[in-house]
């Protein structure tokens, strides 16, 4: 059986046991990952919130009050920096992003249609896997979303 697209099969050079990589978010587990549905995505994402978000609030910031504006130029200068190459989506992700998936790199996994805000799935089914998304506005903040699957 394939692996879904973007994961790889490695061995741990301290235990010895097999682990996946997923090389487009660098996210990694030891359970094999499973296969893409065929009406599916799978995608991570960076999210900036702003005053005028659903909850203005993260486990980064209790209140949060920049301004719609200066969420956007936030955004668009992670999106430079990954485009670059100077961060790995991920790293950024992780240490940046107003949602809880930054524990995972912004791992959001796998998902449907009708699972997220129109918007923020519209933008997702656009894209090809290991595309970087345009900035993308939902009522959670302001998105950079990366395809994985």
């Amino acid at each position: 059986m394939s692996l879904p697209s973007g994961w790889v099969e490695k061995v741990s050079r301290e235990t010895g046991k097999t682990y996946f990589l997923n090389t487009l978010t660098n996210a990694s587990q030891w359970d094999k990952p499973e296969e893409d549905a065929k009406d599916g995505v799978r995608a991570s994402h960076l999210l900036v919130k702003h005053v005028e978000s659903r909850r203005p609030s993260s486990w980064r910031e209790e209140t949060i009050t920049r301004t719609k504006d200066q969420a956007l130029e936030i955004l668009k200068g992670y999106r430079a920096r990954i485009e670059s190459g100077d961060i790995k989506f991920a790293d950024l992700a992780s240490t940046e992003s107003d949602c809880s998936s930054a524990k995972r790199g912004g791992d959001l996994g796998f998902f449907g249609r009708g699972a997220m805000q129109k918007p923020f799935e519209e933008a997702t089914y656009r894209l090809r896997v290991g595309q970087l998304s345009e900035p993308v506005f939902t009522d959670s903040g302001i998105h950079i979303i990366l395809r994985t699957g």
